[in-house]
Parts: structure tokens; C-alpha cells; sequence
């Protein structure tokens, strides 16, 4: 019997490798995790082989590691060192390019059609933090075409997260580990009798005429509560939590002696931006051949984090480390919500597993906390 949305059948292996071939042979260029320098990215895969078998990532502060479980789960690990935002919204764009003619210059229609992305196995924070994404480049009459093109052509395979890095904290940011709206597809690994299976779900008509192709069974009740029960195990293994006033507490701190005490930790290196799913600060640079008769425009990633970044005419708005991070957290925890109305933290932890120096954002809120307190 062919699936319903909502209902839930199981995949094999030969299931997910159908899976991917299938979105293949529909046009997608389909990206994935796949192991690149002893980590986990998210780049193009041919096939199930390709995935990142019996990995598990291991972070704290500070610290990220990759081990081998000699179990083959592919979906083992918890997170892409990056998020998907690279792929919907690319570290470099041109925005458009010139050629000088006899009349001036005029604007070189080149731009090269993209492929429709498929993003397999994007876990609940991370679709969380592609609809912050979406709040931000469409957002009262202002859009960013690249963007919602890449997005709104996109086929999204959600992965449920069955345990939780050290540096998780998504349960109290309320964006998961159990998937929310937006998915195409969703699923769950799960171990079967010798082998590993996924409950798969669809969740929208687009995921249902994928699914409807794949060979699939029916979930049993065994298998059903055995993926349910997944989120919850990730959620209770989740030690950090993020305050639910940490908004307030960000907007009565703004004078607060302890962001000195976090400059004298922080390196204003950017890592944080870097890795988060939802920064999108950027910055322009127009540039030119040897020859003068090429002009181009390119927008690339930016943080403010950099000094230059805050400068205008006469001098840096933010010249301090302190008044730097404090920019940072306030804008990512508080003033998001007057801006787009909602956090633009999702709970990944990937600002605190690759911060050089160990800087944790949800210490770092307790302790001003604590500072409001006169503790």
C-alpha cells in the first residue's frame, strides 16, 4: 500500500541508496555529511557509501573530535562542523559582472543555473536554523533572490537526532531534537536484526512522490516507538540550557563591568560567525582585471567580530573586544527578537565546540545573570 504524509514505513539501505538516486535522476544535486579532514562536512554525495559511517563526534568547549564506533550507523554523528547555510547561502557570491564597450560599461548576463539542492540529513536545529534564515532574507519587502531561490528549490531530508554532543542545547532553545514543520522527508535510523533500518515519514506532497518510489514496508509498532523515542533520549542527555529570560538579562547588562572579563578571553577571531547556522553578516568588494575592462561585484561572509566591520567615516564603532562579543550575543539572543521575532540561536553548540579559547554563550548569559544579581 502506497504511504500516506504522516504515515510511517520502513527504508533498508538499498532504500536510502534508491533514495538518493532518485533525487538524483529528478535534477538535485544532492549534499550530505561525508568525512573531510578527520571531520564531518556537508558536501555532494553520489551515494550511501559516501556518508560517514560509524562516526561519532565527540565536543566540548573548545574541543572536536571524531571516533570510530565500529558500528556502521551513518547517521551517528550529531553534527556538520558548518550548517547548511553554506550551500542556500554561499560563503562568496558574485552579484553581477561588466564588461567595458565602446559605449561604457554593460552588464554581463552570465550567471550559471544552479542545480536544486537536496539536503540530506538536516537535524531539527539545523531546519530550525533554515527558517530563522528564511525569517531574515524575506522579511518585510526585503528579499535576497539567491537565497530563496536556492531555498524554495530545495528538497529537505530531516535526520532525527538519537543522542546528544556535550555541547547540544537545542531542548532549551526549543528547536529540538525532535523535528519540527518543513521537512520533505523525515527519518530515523534505527538497529534491526544484523542490520540497521530508517522509519521515513513524508512531509509534504513533494516527499510523498519521492517516498511513493522507494521500496518500503510498513513500520511496526516496535519500530515506531523505537524512533520516537530517540528525541527524547538526545533531549535528556543535554547538560547546557540556555536561561528563558536570557533576552532580558542581555537588555539590562549592556553596562555591565563582566563583558571585560570575557575580552580578556575572547579573540575576536570570528569562529563563532563562522560556524554559526544563522549568521549572515557579509561585506562587498569590487574588483577589476589587470586590464580595466572587467568589472565585478562580490559579496562575501563577513563578521562582526572584525575590526573593520563597524568602521565608518571617522573611525570603528566597536573598537573594544568587549563591546565586540557583547554586539554579537546581544543581537544573536535579544535584539533578534524585535528585528525578525524570534532567537537567532538555535542550540547547535558549534560556537562553543570551536571557539579556540572555550567561550560557552550559555555560561556566558548565566554568568551576567548571576552579575545582575550582585552574586
Amino acid at each position: 500500500m502506497a504511504p500516506n504524509i504522516g504515515s510511517k514505513v520502513i527504508l533498508d539501505r538499498s532504500g536510502l541508496d534508491r533514495l538518493i538516486a532518485d533525487l538524483r535522476g529528478r535534477g538535485y544535486r544532492v549534499i550530505g555529511p561525508v568525512l573531510a579532514d578527520s571531520a564531518v562536512i556537508y558536501d555532494e554525495i553520489q551515494s550511501a557509501a559516501d556518508l560517514p559511517a560509524g562516526c561519532r563526534d565527540d565536543s566540548e568547549a573548545g574541543t572536536y573530535r571524531l571516533d570510530q564506533t565500529g558500528e556502521p550507523w551513518l547517521f551517528g554523528y550529531t553534527l556538520g562542523v558548518q550548517g547548511w547555510k553554506r550551500h542556500l547561502y554561499p560563503p562568496r557570491q558574485r552579484l553581477f559582472r561588466a564588461e567595458r564597450g565602446e559605449r561604457g560599461f554593460r552588464l554581463l548576463d552570465d550567471q550559471e543555473v544552479e542545480a536544486p539542492l537536496a539536503l540530506l540529513g538536516v537535524r531539527a536545529c539545523e531546519l530550525a536554523a533554515i527558517q530563522v534564515l528564511d525569517g531574515v532574507f524575506d522579511h518585510e519587502g526585503f528579499t535576497e533572490p539567491g537565497y530563496l531561490r536556492r531555498r524554495q528549490n530545495a528538497f529537505i531530508v530531516a535526520v532525527e537526532c538519537g543522542h546528544a554532543a556535550a555541547t547540544c542545547f537545542c531542548a532549551s532553545a526549543d528547536t529540538g531534537p525532535a523535528v519540527g514543520q518543513g521537512y520533505d522527508l523525515r527519518l530515523n535510523e534505527i538497529a534491526g536484526q544484523g542490520n540497521w533500518l530508517f522509519v521515513a515519514e513524508a512531509g509534504s506532497e513533494k516527499g510523498l512522490a519521492v517516498l511513493a518510489e522507494l521500496p518500503s514496508r510498513p513500520a511496526s509498532p516496535d519500530q515506531i516507538a523505537a524512533a520516537a523515542a530517540q528525541p527524547q533520549q538526545a533531549a535528556s542527555q543535554q547538560s547546557r540550557q540556555l536561561k528563558d529570560d536570557a533576552a532580558r538579562v542581555l537588555a539590562v547588562s549592556t553596562e555591565s563591568p563582566y563583558w571585560d572579563k570575557v575580552a580578556e578571553r575572547c579573540l575576536t577571531c570570528g569562529n563563532c560567525t563562522m560556524v554559526c547556522p544563522t549568521c549572515f553578516c557579509t561585506s562587498v568588494e569590487d574588483v577589476t582585471d589587470l586590464a580595466g575592462d572587467i568589472a565585478e561585484r562580490w559579496r562575501r561572509w563577513d563578521s562582526c567580530f572584525t575590526l573593520d566591520y563597524s568602521y565608518i567615516h571617522g573611525g570603528n564603532v566597536r573598537s573594544k573586544a568587549a563591546s565586540r562579543y557583547r554586539q554579537w550575543i546581544t543581537h544573536k539572543l535579544a535584539t533578534w527578537h524585535h528585528q525578525f521575532g524570534r532567537s537567532g540561536c538555535v542550540g547547535c553548540g558549534r560556537c562553543i565546540a570551536w571557539c579556540p579559547v572555550g567561550i560557552d554563550i550559555t555560561a556566558e548569559v548565566r554568568a551576567l545573570a548571576d552579575a545582575e544579581r550582585g552574586r
